[in-house]
């Protein structure tokens, strides 16, 4: 795995590349649009990026399926699948500095993060999944009869890949890493907000030698080349990773073709703090949890449950640890908290902020804009928080932290999972039965104890409910990309 690099010296990048690439080549959009990325620190355009809509996501899904068809990819030696896929990991990391700054230009992020999270986490990723090329397998099975029948794991075909804009570079390799090493070709649409770091990894895989058309990457707004891709009768599998709202439009239009779909949605994830908790640990953990990446996580812990007996205090900790968060230049290696993405998550994350003030949370820190030019939101705490509450309820995508009490393990659990949502959850305490009742009881795909937002390449994330469809990462991600087909033979 990278390890991180120590962010001291770092300036906004060289833009390199800002068209889209269909078929191993970078061209300008059919119609000639482009559309602006802009740096949510500044509000300065960036630069103007290709725009694709239906006949660009056409041309890259008949490429595509070329790629596929022919045989130059699904055919290819499984283990030479894999050497590409760790020769591409190895050019990330060899351009680790200017990636890094990239990702933190175009999302915000604070450069400490993109060199200690972001890049570290997506090289981890393709390698992992470069090992798994080779070893996807099916199985013998002993059937009735004088037969051999066994089970062969193919490529699943066209993958449609719609990423956010949250973690650009992170999705691109957890979409790419199993449907490359599973031998899929790939149409990607990332993030409007954030394209710039997925068309450079695009660049980085056409200098490792990756034959045209297995991957092709359009920039475009999600209901012109999104909905185009989804719709695709050329695409047999759209993976999406977004707002659960999205997802339903995607189920509906992909219902026409039967697509196999997979989902990564968001959630209202509880983190469960009980009183016999390394309580100096639990605010610490609760603090990332939330604020981290500027609260705009899926599995973000924005339901904090405090047993009552320590809330006060627990409280008083938190507020003094959010006051000390740092905002500010994201190239600034001090800056704990960047700008959130947009203008329209700016504004939708203080109107939430708004509501909990005027359904009577008591709005303890924050809870304001920081400063007077990009999209920056002081650390906000809510406490007096009820289970109705819209900022209780709604996903908020922002550094807005909901401060609620209770009294027993029944009643947080029924709390817990009083919830449409169900992608993860925690649980602080040092009483090993308490923490594994949590883990058992509480409906999420992911359970952590007594820590927050630990990933791995190898461990498999999704969502219970409406946070989601299918799992990223690990081997469990594998399925996703592959069909299964069942041969049987008579012997005689």
């Amino acid at each position: 795995m990278a390890t991180a690099i120590e962010p001291a010296t770092y300036t906004a990048p060289e833009i390199r590349q800002t068209q889209m690439l269909i078929g191993g080549e970078w061209r300008d959009s059919v119609s000639g649009k482009t559309f602006a990325t802009i740096n949510p620190a500044t509000e300065k355009v960036i630069a103007e990026v290709a725009e694709g809509d239906a006949a660009d996501i056409d041309l890259a899904v008949k490429s595509a399926r070329a790629a596929f068809e022919s045989g130059t990819w699904a055919t290819l030696d499984a283990r030479d699948r894999g050497k590409l896929i760790t020769k591409l990991a190895n050019l990330l990391e060899d351009n680790f500095d200017e990636l890094a700054a990239l990702e933190s230009l175009d999302n915000g992020k604070p450069i400490s993060d993109s060199c200690a999270a972001d890049l570290p986490l997506v090289i981890d990723c393709l390698h992992y999944y470069a090992g798994w090329a080779d070893k996807i397998h099916g199985d013998t099975i002993p059937i009735r009869g004088n037969n051999f029948c066994y089970t062969r794991r193919e490529p699943l075909g066209v993958a449609g890949q719609i990423i956010p804009w949250n973690f650009p570079m992170l999705m691109t390799a957890w979409k790419w890493g199993p449907a490359l090493a599973a031998g899929c070709t790939i149409v990607m649409k990332p993030a409007e907000q954030t394209p710039l770091t997925c068309l450079r990894m695009a660049e980085l895989a056409m200098e490792a030698g990756f034959p045209p058309g297995v991957i092709n990457v359009v920039p475009g707004y999600g209901p012109t080349a999104g909905a185009a891709l989804v719709k695709h009768p050329g695409v047999d599998k759209i993976a999406f990773t977004g707002e659960h709202r999205t997802a339903q439009i995607i189920m509906a239009d992909a219902a026409q073709t039967l697509k196999r779909l997979t989902f990564e949605l968001g959630g209202k994830s509880p983190n469960i703090v009980f009183a016999d908790a390394d309580l100096d640990a639990a605010v610490a953990g609760a603090e990332f949890g939330l604020f981290f990446n500027q609260g705009q996580c899926c599995c973000a812990g924005s339901r904090l449950f405090v047993e009552e007996s320590v809330h006060e205090e627990f409280v008083d900790k938190m507020i003094e640890r959010a006051n000390g968060r740092v905002l500010g230049n994201p190239f600034d290696a001090k800056t704990t908290q960047g700008p959130q993405v947009d203008r329209a998550q700016f504004e939708k994350i203080l109107g939430y902020i708004d509501k909990g003030k005027e359904q009577g949370a008591a709005c303890v820190a924050g809870g304001n804009r920081f400063g007077d030019k990009g999209y920056f939101i002081e650390p906000t705490i809510f406490t007096g928080v009820t289970d109705d509450m819209a900022i209780a309820t709604d996903e908020i995508f922002g550094p807005v932290m909901n401060i609620l009490s209770f009294k027993d393990f029944d009643e947080v659990v029924d709390r817990a999972n009083r919830t449409n949502f169900g992608l993860a959850a925690a649980v602080w305490t040092k009483d090993v039965s308490k923490a594994h009742r949590i883990a058992h009881s509480v409906r999420a795909g992911t359970v952590w104890v007594n820590c927050y937002d630990v990933f791995d390449a190898a461990a498999p994330f999704g969502g219970f409910k409406m946070s989601g469809i299918g799992r990223e990462c690990g081997e469990a991600a594998l399925a996703n990309y592959t069909e299964l087909k069942t041969v049987t033979m008579s012997l005689g």
